[in-house]
């Protein structure tokens, strides 16, 4: 049976590499082996998945990645981390050090990976970063269809939210055009170390093909970007700055079948790429 990390094997392995978390890298390390059982479970990970990890930390979830799947590609910006995660590995699950492979490098920045292409996602991401490093992630990696994520809970609001709810927005809309994704559970404060004060939710994420368009996804973002840059604007006024003036904004609106005096949180993300086809011209935005 594969051995797994406990609350008293983290602190030993922390203590082993001199580790004081900080708040400033986002490390909240899983200590509960039941919740890293659940989170591999609702990722459906099976024998044949290569699992694509960011930020494995300490190795809670590696391990429990590795009980279940061909293999795990780990991203990890911290360096001292990076070179203890295999040993590690070694230690608790020997029979599976083989499978893993690990990156130090910058989850924003990455644009390779070593091995065989991911077909799965799963990671614990920071708060303040995870919205741009799962778009970079989707962006960049494309053979991976399936995904769950562990964030802040009201990250994890704003990223499944519909059009016309309260935090429909940016990650909502930018996150549709490449998936569909739902809440699939909340997991408490308790299991972490350090305890944060908030909850963690998780996102569970199936890759879909974009709109049919012929506007770009750097056109589409920049829609996005301006509808949502202040969010009590109607559409036309909103777009107007980049496309030059009100009116220019709203017959482009109109030629896209769209009423110039909504805004931006009621439209999908059908709605912003055909607006978007209309403004050839919009800024490019990641």
């Amino acid at each position: 049976m594969a051995e797994f990390l406990d609350p008293t094997s983290v602190r030993r392995h922390a203590n082993a590499i001199n580790l004081r978390p900080t708040k400033t890298l986002g490390q909240n390390f899983v200590v509960d082996a039941n919740t890293v059982r659940r989170i591999v479970s609702l990722a459906d990970v099976g024998p044949e998945d290569k699992v694509l990890e960011v930020g494995p930390g300490l190795g809670s979830l590696t391990l429990g990645l590795l009980a279940s799947a061909a293999g795990v590609t780990a991203v990890e910006i911290d360096p001292v981390l990076a070179a203890q995660l295999p040993l590690t590995v070694a230690e608790h699950q020997p029979d599976r050090a083989g499978r893993l492979r690990v990156v130090t490098d910058d989850a924003l920045r990455v644009e390779s990976l070593p091995g065989p292409a991911p077909t799965r996602l799963v990671a614990n991401l920071p708060y303040n970063v995870a919205v741009p490093v799962l778009l970079h992630m989707l962006e960049r990696f494309a053979s991976w269809r399936a995904g769950l994520i562990m964030v802040q809970l009201e990250v994890a609001d704003r990223l499944v939210a519909a059009p016309g709810s309260r935090t429909y927005g940016v990650p909502s809309a930018k996150l549709a055009w490449y998936a569909e994704a739902h809440k699939a559970g909340t997991v408490p404060p308790s299991v972490f170390w350090p305890v944060p004060n908030v909850e963690s939710g998780l996102v569970a994420i199936q890759r879909r093909e974009p709109p049919a368009t012929s506007a770009s996804r750097e056109q589409v973002f920049a829609v996005i970007d301006a509808a949502f840059a202040q969010r009590r604007k109607m559409l036309r006024s909103a777009l107007a700055r980049i496309v030059g003036s009100s009116a220019a904004a709203s017959a482009a609106i109109e030629a896209a079948g769209i009423d110039p005096t909504v805004r931006g949180e009621a439209l999908d993300i059908a709605a912003f790429a055909a607006i978007a086809e209309q403004l050839p011209h919009a800024t490019p935005s990641r």
